[in-house]
């Protein structure tokens, strides 16, 4: 059988670095991008081909394309992986921030799908995985930016599936729970940006960065869920929705099973909301 071709985006760290080493391991031939190509080193002393991929600048990305398209390459495989959180008080939030939040996010997996996937409909095949989040699932106070996102994004995953399936385009969605990688320190940064002494939440200036940092807490290891999702993508009938890492499955739950009211109670009583009213 022909070698197949994967293009992962956002490979500098953790999901995306996983994901390019597995594929790469089981013998598919990797395109493995980032914003800062010089964090691919690593990835390019294993042969693994490595593209500068800043996924919000559209000449990156046409130049990426034209690259492949030059040397006669479709991916089989897409795997939109490039993202950030933003985790402060909404009321913090400028609306500068939160349109990164969506451009990087959202906005960003279609403008390279909307290019790469032509491609594969004249070819018949081909696989679209995006990587959101469970936290598009269940909401939590001081993470509504991120939470927004990764909810647009399922939703728009789901669109894509259905309108592709009739040209033999697969879709799937993945939504990790804690995954060991460098989002949670990459968060903490981004969020000390958004707190201030002026801010109506800063008595909760802790609570913020545990929930920067929560991701982290007890993590699924990156090299067992890009194993785990391998092998998901390999399947003959692949799931729509596909669960790993630490709280991917019990998180969901509790939004099916609880009521908002309660949910809210739970929720908001770790981060200690219930000061403010006092």
């Amino acid at each position: 059988m022909p070698q197949k071709t994967v293009l992962i985006t956002g490979c500098s760290s953790g999901i995306g670095k996983a994901l390019a080493l597995a594929y790469h391991h089981k013998g598919y031939k990797v395109f493995a991008s980032a914003r800062k190509p010089e964090k691919l080193q690593d990835l390019s002393d294993t042969g693994i081909h490595c593209l500068k991929i800043d996924v919000n600048s559209d000449d990156d990305i046409k130049q990426a394309l034209s690259y492949l398209q030059n040397s006669d390459l479709v991916p089989d495989i897409l795997i939109n992986n490039a993202g950030f959180g933003l985790m402060a008080p909404m009321l913090d939030i400028t609306p500068e921030a939160l349109q990164k939040q969506f451009e990087t996010n959202l906005f960003a997996i279609t403008r390279i799908s909307n290019l790469i996937v032509p491609l594969m409909i004249k070819r018949k095949s081909g696989m679209i995985i995006n990587i959101g989040s469970v936290s598009g699932i269940l909401t939590t106070p001081f993470a509504g930016a991120y939470c927004a996102s990764k909810a647009a994004l399922h939703s728009l995953s789901e669109a894509y599936r259905m309108e592709l399936a009739p040209f033999g385009i697969k879709v799937m969605i993945v939504q990790p729970g804690a995954i060991a990688s460098a989002f949670g320190d990459n968060t903490s940064k981004q969020t000390e940006n958004f707190i201030h002494q002026q801010s109506l939440y800063f008595p909760l200036v802790e609570s913020i960065r545990r929930r920067a940092r929560a991701s982290q807490e007890r993590p699924t290891p990156a090299q067992v869920f890009a194993q785990k999702l391998l092998l998901q993508s390999e399947q003959r009938n692949p799931s729509f929705v596909v669960r790993i890492g630490n709280g991917s499955f019990i998180l969901p739950l509790l939004v099916r099973i609880l009521p908002s009211r309660l949910l809210d109670k739970i929720l908001s009583k770790p981060f200690q909301l219930s000061k403010l009213s006092n």
